[in-house]
Formats: structure tokens, C-alpha cells, sequence
């Protein structure tokens, strides 16, 4: 039986933005396939990323934002590129450039509000193509962040990304109930990540499309276009529609589930008093942690006992003259504390604790972090050798920035916090203090250099307390981070570099997995690139790391 005729007009099929590149891939795939090398994947799986990648690129190092393309293969096409336009090959690649960026580009904008050939309906989920299973619902958060980051991509002039900032105030026009709060985790960004649509890079994060979810963005347009023409809305009329949409759209932004974002607080001269914050576990026991409490009494220090998720000692600016006395409002100062005696300086390296505490003191929003090591009792009964002590409290001032102040006993140490009490008082003296949300730069150039001047522009002590909590829920991203830092040797800088550039465990075994040999896969994170300094990973630590995600044997 005759298989049925299916009716309508064809698809035109899309012009091939990259016609040279896929070529030479399409050459290399075979010459190395005809000598039975394993390049031949390699060269396989860039050609179907180049291949769904709808954009002209210019060089090969353009084509490093794809995957499955490393710096060896970009040098190739670079290398490739250069001899054939020696050869005479520079118009063409001229006129491929040219030409296609205008007409390809100008035909993917215009798909947004192109009429379709049939009324019909979105695709179903069984339609959304490579790009799996997966359809984001009508006015869901994650449609609304795959279409604002295709508009971007589209109207881009040398840069295709956003930052959450902008990504919410543009979200929160399309799908305004979807969208949180700035200081608020979000759910549907989080399942771009985690599904590959999306990439995260830079710090502050800058958001955009990886290819997967540049494919499924414009299926997604198409369909949103359809239901824009359905209603009458034209071109003509997206730009007055932006301009009406945001009073109520702001509106909807400081809401996030059911809650209403509380406006800035601002506390003038006279009206704040600056109070000690103690952890309660600093209380809790016998003998010198109940000290610390009288030590503090005795020198007349204004403090109060709560639980504090990070650090042991923070100072607040709390309101004096409060419409609430029970609950005044409070804003933390830029300076936080953590107090370790030696023997537990030594249980804390032994068990990991110490790199954790360190890193969670550097993400917690307070610049001016206090080492307080207090020398109680003999070194000679503790359980790691004094080098091993002095090395490490080194470490925490030169390689992480902290101040160490060293201290006798608990007297010294609470004179130490009566001291800082009282020159925190004379510093913020006549300032007026006022409140920025979870995640934003208390200023644009701290850290950069001493300034006289205090940091007036400061976290809530429930947004600080909120941020730093050590077991809240964690994204795929931050539990890798956490798990590269177990491996030793695997700095807190050197883990948020590595998840820069792979941010789940898949996407850094599916690096492997292209390494064409084994000596490959161990110098593939070698060139990551660390720290202030941007120093090299090194081969060492890429071989630990490669044997430890490839090695299919129990490690030894």
C-alpha cells in the first residue's frame, strides 16, 4: 500500500550561515574517519553544534561561545581561514559576512511577527524538535526569559546577554506573576541552567542563550508571534505597549509569591544606635564562653545575643526611634568577626570546616572580614603541628584578604571587640545610612583600595542573616562548586572559575568525552584561567581532577 501523499507548500529550507566552516569540519570528519582516528567524533559534534548555531560568525575564535569547540579547533578554523584568504578567498568570506548578517539576521527578526501560512495553536511538547520534550507553558517564567533573551540576541549590537537585573524588569512585562524579587532566588531561571538553555558567565552574572536554547527561543517567538497577530498587535504597536506596561510591571516586581518587597530603609544622624551582634553559639557551654558575655558587661558594650548563619560578631545600626519597638529596624555595618580558638582552629582544618567558613565569609556581603585567633592554652597539646597552624592563619591574611588579630585569652579578646564597638561608633558618627538589596555592591570601587570614608550603603540584618544560611536550597551549579572544593588543592576561586566555564558535572564529563586522547583529557582544564592574577589552573591539579571524572576504577 502506497505510503500517503502529505499536501501543502514545503518549507523553504534556511540559508547556511557558515558555509565555510562546515566544509572544513565536514573535510576533517572525514579525512579522520578514512584514517580511523577517534577526531572523527570530535569533528562530528562540532559540526551539529555549528550546524544549529543560526548566526554568521567571523573567525574562528567567535565560534569558542559554541559547544563542543575548544581552542584547538578554533586555531584550525583560524589557521584554515587565514590560508584561504591568501589564496584569494577574502571577498567571498566578505560577501558570506556581509550579506548573511543583514538577510539572515533581518529574516530571523522579522519571524517574530510574521504571519503564519495556517491559524493553528502553539506546538505541542511532541513538536519542540532537538531542543527535547521540553515547552515552557503560556506565561510561565521560563518562556518569558527564553523570549526576552532571543529579543536581545536579535537586537543585539556586539553582545547578546543580560543581566538578572535587566532580565527581571524585562520579564516582569511579559509574565509579571512569574517573576521575584532582585533578592530572591528564581526557580524558572534555574531550570534554564540546569537544562543547558541557558548559559551563565562573568561576574556579575550576564545571562544568555546557548544554542539548544537559541533553537527553542525561536520556535517559542513563532508561536508568541502567532498569538500577537491573533489579537491585532502589530509592529507598530510593540513600542507603545512598553511604554504603558511598566507602572504596573514595577509593581509586580518587588512582589514575589503572595509577598510585597519592603521599601529602602534610610537612618539619619541621631537616629540609630550601633549595637554587637553575638552568635549564640559563642554563649552556649561553660567556663570562656560565658566569660565573653561578662568580659563585654564589664566594659560597658551595648550587645545582643542571636543566631548568626555566618561569622560570630557583626555590628547592626538598629533604629532608636521605631514605630515598632519590638521589632526596630536594623542595618549591618561592613564588618564582620570570626573567632577561633586554636583547638578549634585545629578541628576545623582536620574536618574541611576552615576553606568552607572562609568562602562562606567572602559570599555573606560584608567587606571588612576579622580573622580573631585567640592563643588559648599550650600548642604543644593540640593535634596538628604550630607550622601547620601558622601557614594557615597566613594563608587567611595574604591569600584571602582577611585581617588576623591575635589575642591572649577571652579578655583580650572581648577588650579587642569593645575597642571595634566604640570606633565604629566614632566612624559612622553624623553619616545617614541607608539599605540596598541582597546581592548588589554596597560600592562600585570597595575592595579596590582604603577609603576614610564608611560603607553607608548597607544589607538589612534580615536580608544579611537570610543570604548566608548554610543549608538552604542550592542549585546544581553551587553543589558542584561545593563538591570541586573536597578535591585538594581546590581554592573557593579556583571552583568558581571552574564552573564559569562548566557548570554541571554533565557538561564537564561531556568535555571529556570530545578529548580525543587521555592526555587531552588530563591538560583540558589546565588553562583555566584563576583569581585576581587570571594564573593558569596548572597541569597538576587538571590531572587530579581528570582522573578523578574519568577514571571508571575505584581511585587509588
Amino acid at each position: 500500500m502506497a505510503a500517503p501523499v502529505r499536501l501543502g507548500r514545503k518549507r523553504p529550507l534556511p540559508v547556511c550561515p557558515n558555509p565555510l566552516f562546515v566544509r572544513w569540519l565536514t573535510e576533517w570528519r572525514d579525512e579522520a574517519a578514512s584514517r580511523g582516528r577517534r577526531t572523527r567524533f570530535v569533528f562530528e559534534k562540532a559540526l551539529r553544534s555549528l550546524r544549529r548555531y543560526p548566526l554568521p560568525l567571523r573567525n574562528g575564535k567567535e565560534a569558542k561561545i559554541l559547544q563542543h569547540f575548544g581552542d584547538r579547533l578554533c586555531r584550525m578554523l583560524d589557521e584554515r581561514l587565514q590560508q584561504h584568504q591568501v589564496s584569494g578567498g577574502d571577498s567571498l568570506i566578505r560577501l558570506l559576512v556581509g550579506t548573511l548578517t543583514l538577510k539572515y539576521v533581518s529574516r530571523l527578526r522579522t519571524r517574530l511577527l510574521q504571519p503564519p501560512d495556517s491559524v493553528g495553536g502553539p506546538p505541542v511538547q511532541s513538536q519542540a524538535g532537538s531542543s527535547g520534550s521540553y515547552w515552557p507553558a503560556q506565561h510561565s517564567g521560563t518562556r518569558a526569559i527564553l523570549l526576552e533573551l532571543y529579543q536581545v540576541h536579535l537586537d543585539s549590537d556586539g553582545h547578546s546577554f543580560l543581566s538578572k537585573e535587566e532580565l527581571l524588569q524585562r520579564c516582569a512585562q511579559r509574565a509579571p506573576k512569574a517573576v521575584p524579587g532582585s533578592a530572591r532566588p528564581w526557580p524558572a531561571l534555574r531550570s534554564l541552567l540546569h537544562r543547558s538553555l541557558v548559559l551563565r558567565t562573568h561576574q556579575p552574572a550576564r545571562y544568555s542563550l546557548t544554542p539548544e536554547g537559541l533553537e527553542l527561543a525561536q520556535k517559542l517567538a513563532e508561536s508568541e508571534g502567532l498569538c500577537l497577530l491573533n489579537v491585532g498587535t502589530g509592529p507598530e504597536d510593540l513600542p507603545g505597549e512598553e511604554l504603558t506596561v511598566p507602572g504596573a510591571a514595577s509593581a509586580e516586581l518587588g512582589a514575589s509569591e503572595g509577598g510585597i518587597q519592603q521599601p529602602r530603609l534610610q537612618l539619619g544622624p541621631g537616629e540609630y544606635r550601633v549595637l554587637l551582634c553575638v552568635d549564640i553559639g559563642e554563649t552556649r557551654g561553660v567556663g570562656h564562653r560565658t566569660g565573653l558575655l561578662r568580659e563585654l558587661q564589664r566594659l560597658n558594650v551595648n550587645h545582643v545575643v542571636r543566631k548568626l548563619h555566618v561569622g560570630d560578631f557583626v555590628w547592626v545600626a538598629q533604629e532608636t526611634r521605631s514605630k515598632d519597638p519590638a521589632r526596630p529596624a536594623e542595618l549591618v555595618l561592613d564588618h564582620i568577626v570570626e573567632r577561633k580558638r586554636l583547638h578549634d582552629l585545629c578541628s576545623s582544618i582536620i574536618d574541611g570546616r576552615f576553606r568552607e567558613q572562609k568562602f562562606r565569609l567572602k559570599r555573606c556581603g560584608l567587606g571588612r572580614r576579622v580573622y580573631l585567633v585567640e592563643d588559648h592554652g599550650s600548642v604543644h597539646n593540640l593535634s596538628l603541628p604550630e607550622s601547620t597552624l601558622l601557614q594557615a592563619v597566613t594563608n587567611t591574611q595574604v591569600i584571602d584578604g582577611f585581617f588576623v588579630k591575635h589575642t591572649a585569652d577571652t579578655k583580650e579578646s572581648a577588650a579587642y571587640l569593645a575597642l571595634l564597638t566604640r570606633g565604629l561608633e566614632r566612624l559612622y558618627q553624623g553619616h545617614t545610612l541607608r539599605s540596598r538589596p541582597w546581592g548588589t555592591p554596597g560600592h562600585p570601587d570597595l575592595g579596590t583600595r582604603p577609603s576614610p570614608n564608611p560603607l553607608c550603603s548597607l544589607l538589612t540584618f534580615s536580608d544579611f542573616n537570610a543570604g548566608a544560611i548554610k543549608n538552604k536550597a542550592q542549585s546544581v551549579r553551587e553543589v558542584f562548586a561545593r563538591q570541586l572544593m573536597q578535591v585538594g588543592g581546590v581554592s573557593g576561586e579556583k571552583a568558581a572559575a571552574l564552573v564559569d566555564r562548566y557548570s554541571t558535572p554533565a557538561s564537564l564529563l561531556a568535555a571529556y568525552d570530545a578529548c580525543a586522547t587521555s592526555k587531552e583529557q588530563e591538560m583540558l582544564l589546565s588553562t583555566v584561567k584563576c583569581g585576581r592574577l587570571q594564573r593558569n589552573l596548572g597541569p597538576a591539579l587538571s590531572r587530579t581532577l581528570s582522573q578523578l571524572y574519568c577514571s571508571c576504577s575505584p581511585l587509588t
